[in-house]
């Protein structure tokens, strides 16, 4: 009896860390998906896009190599300079150690995820092709549960994965979601946004993380 009794005691000090440690709040590596990075120049320009990110790439598209160098035009359009070929933004993804801030968000119904981000998209600043090319991305990844917590995250992405844009533009707007499903309803302080104006040379990423965690 006393042996068994040893045994739990040593098995309980070797999983209560661990269960701490869940409960912390510490997720582990969270994907970083498809954030694409659209250039808007005034003019013809040749571009140079780093990204200073701290996790792992998994997929680049053109390849990232050194960083892209491109040339972008008014509307959109970008000519890689290692292949020639032409792109409709700069995509990439990865995972990282990041931890999302939930402080403040939005809780939406399955149902009504379509409008919600439609609206709220194009009151953040995306133009349609954005944040239609958002939609049909993330839209079907919300579906499964009742309910799903959403919130934009500002530093918790962005010291994440820095970008590094010459020429600078004049302006940059970097719309990253950060999302949980739910099983129902909760009550949270409803996150603030605000309107982005675009001016002279202007960058737009989107991109996103599904957070396991909800209720």
């Amino acid at each position: 009896m006393r042996v068994r009794y040893a045994f739990f005691i040593a098995a309980m000090i070797l999983i209560l860390p661990l269960c701490l440690s869940a409960c912390s709040g510490d997720w582990g590596r969270q994907e970083t998906e498809k954030p694409v990075i659209y250039l808007y120049p005034e003019e013809e320009t040749d571009v140079s896009v780093k990204l200073d990110y701290r996790g792992e790439l998994s997929v680049t598209y053109p390849s990232y190599g050194d960083g892209w160098s491109v040339t972008a035009y008014p509307d959109g359009t970008i000519i890689n300079r290692a292949d020639g070929a032409e792109y409709s933004y700069l995509f990439w993804d990865g995972s990282s150690e990041a931890v999302y801030d939930f402080s403040s968000g939005f809780v939406v119904r399955a149902e009504d995820t379509e409008r919600f981000l439609k609206e709220t998209l194009a009151y953040m600043g995306l133009i349609p092709r954005e944040y239609n090319e958002f939609i049909v991305y993330w839209l079907p990844k919300m579906m499964d549960h009742p309910y799903y917590l959403i919130s934009f995250q500002q530093e918790a992405y962005t010291e994440h994965a820095a970008l590094e844009i010459t020429p600078e533009p004049d302006s940059l707007l970097r719309v990253f979601m950060a999302f949980q499903p739910l099983e129902q309803a909760i009550d949270l302080p409803e996150q603030e946004l605000e309107p982005f104006q675009r001016a002279g040379f202007t960058v737009v990423e989107w991109g996103g993380s599904r957070v396991a965690g909800g209720s």
